[in-house]
């Protein structure tokens, strides 16, 4: 399955946080290593720095959404569906300009892929319940943008 440079950027990006928040590197220090490996190839470079730049910034606020829709404390979660729970939660609320339903898709794909057998299922079952509820802070309307969709699309490579 060929894969779109943008689902390649949240497939590395995932990797990053995991590394984040299992050992607490310098984001700087990680993407630097992701950037300069030579697997990178065909992934797009901004959308990956905008991911891993902004999701620990904003981990408090996605933290607290998740809180939500989730019974147990998060530290108890698999750190990689942790990871991409974050990401995930981090693109409905700060990324209008992605539509909920690919947010989904690509967490249950990455889920599948790094998750343990069955945790696509939690990860879609905690999206969909934040997707149906009402975000307490408004940040789908675009209150809180991190980075200019210039600034993320200008560089592909």
């Amino acid at each position: 399955m060929r894969h779109n440079s943008r689902h390649l950027a949240r497939r590395n990006a995932v990797q990053a946080l995991y590394q984040w928040d299992i050992t607490g590197q310098p984001v700087g220090e990680i993407e630097n290593a992701f950037i300069n490996d030579d697997a990178f190839v065909g992934v797009q470079r901004s959308y990956f720095q905008h991911l891993i730049e902004n999701v620990p910034r904003q981990c408090e606020v996605l933290d607290s959404q998740l809180k939500q829709c989730i019974s147990r404390e998060l530290d108890s979660i698999d750190p990689v569906e942790r990871a991409i729970l974050r990401l995930s939660t981090y693109e409905l609320l700060f990324r209008p300009d992605v539509p909920p339903k690919v947010v989904l898709n690509e967490a249950i794909e990455l889920s599948r892929v790094f998750g343990s057998e069955e945790g696509f299922r939690f990860v879609n079952g905690v999206l969909d319940a934040l997707v149906n509820q009402k975000p307490v802070v408004g940040v789908r309307s675009g209150q809180h943008k991190e980075v200019t969709s210039q600034e993320w699309t200008n560089s592909d490579s």
